[in-house]
């Protein structure tokens, strides 16, 4: 056999001298061989390097042994962002033992995204797909509904009925990082988003509205942005140009927040003697730079992993409820400390 050509079920037959019905039984666990003989025959599959085909089993029991993943998300922004990396190596880790894979693609708008979906599925390329960045009013979850396609997604669907969710309570973590600096004297704290159409993005400005307010922190600033480090350190050179310049900064992601220590730096802003910092998603980014960085901590890789699994439960047809994971945690670091005097 060339070493090229995938090994068939000739190749093992002609091998182990028995015939391809043989080989057969043997391989899909059939009755018809001896355990011996079974035993011989998985044995030189074995050796051969012989999988069966996914095409084939999607034939014989509509399965492709696959899930996918759809960022919609321009690719440089992705490949910069520790998030969907640790999130892709939890979801990895969830669908390991189930011996299925895991199919990516990054799409640059709205329609390329539905298309995949609608590709996928017609091609049984995939038995279930898991949704991220949920969007105010997003038509996905009902056009999945439709297609009959199995998906989960990774963070809050409230009122979203048609698709479970696996999520985290980021409200916790809001108000525990705002309780900190304003126990630290900061009454002047900005915060800079991401995607304003993002329902994370919202939920979590809400409940940041809601316990500033509480806390007299009055006019908080709160500036949007894409996720990048450049759109992170123009909203940073902005705040620290006003005349109001707060004392603290809140980011929604870890690249915006390193980021933002370059521009103090470059302003001559001391961070943490003038400027705290505070990183949503802790990553190693945060540990690295100096001084590093406070953090919010969602153990990412497994909020990837648990959305995995529910994902699998219901390809199985399984009921697969909302899933709370356990809230975030602030972990704070070198770039807090208590507001200038």
């Amino acid at each position: 056999m060339s070493p090229l050509k995938r090994p068939t079920i000739a190749d093992i037959a002609e091998a182990a001298g028995v015939s391809k019905g043989a080989v057969s039984y043997a391989l899909n666990g059939k009755p018809g061989v001896s355990d011996r003989t079974r035993a011989r025959i998985l044995e030189i599959a074995g050796r051969m390097g012989w999988h069966p085909s996914s095409a084939a089993r999607a034939l014989s029991d509509g399965r492709s042994g696959a899930v996918g993943l759809v960022v919609d998300r321009p690719a440089w922004v992705l490949g910069v962002e520790p998030f969907f990396m640790q999130l892709i190596s939890g979801v990895e880790a969830g669908l390991a033992d189930a011996g299925t894979a895991l199919l990516l693609q990054v799409t640059e708008d709205a329609g390329a995204e539905t298309a995949a979906y609608r590709r996928w599925w017609g091609e049984r390329r995939v038995d279930g797909v898991l949704l991220v960045d949920l969007r105010e009013d997003d038509p996905r979850p009902e056009l999945l509904a439709e297609l009959g396609l199995p998906a989960v997604v990774v963070g809050h669907a409230a009122g979203t009925s048609a698709v479970p969710s696996v999520w985290l309570d980021d409200g916790a973590a809001v108000r525990e990082t705002l309780a900190y600096l304003a126990a630290m004297g900061h009454r002047r704290i900005a915060r800079v988003a991401g995607p304003r159409h993002f329902v994370h993005t919202r939920e979590r400005g809400e409940v940041f509205a809601a316990v500033a307010d509480e806390l007299g922190l009055h006019g908080v600033p709160c500036l949007y942005t894409d996720y990048s480090g450049e759109e992170g350190a123009r909203a940073t050179r902005r705040l620290l140009s006003g005349a109001e310049r707060p004392t603290a900064v809140v980011f929604d992601n870890d690249v915006m927040a390193v980021a933002a220590l370059g521009v103090a730096q470059e302003m001559g802003v001391a961070v943490p003697r003038e400027l705290s910092l505070v990183a949503w998603d802790d990553s190693a980014l945060c540990r690295l730079v100096h001084p590093a960085l406070t953090a919010v901590s969602r153990r990412v890789p497994e909020y990837g992993e648990r959305a995995a699994v529910a994902l699998l439960a219901r390809i199985e047809g399984g009921r697969v409820p909302d899933t709370l994971l356990d809230p975030p945690v602030l972990v704070p670091r070198g770039s807090t400390a208590p507001a200038p005097r």
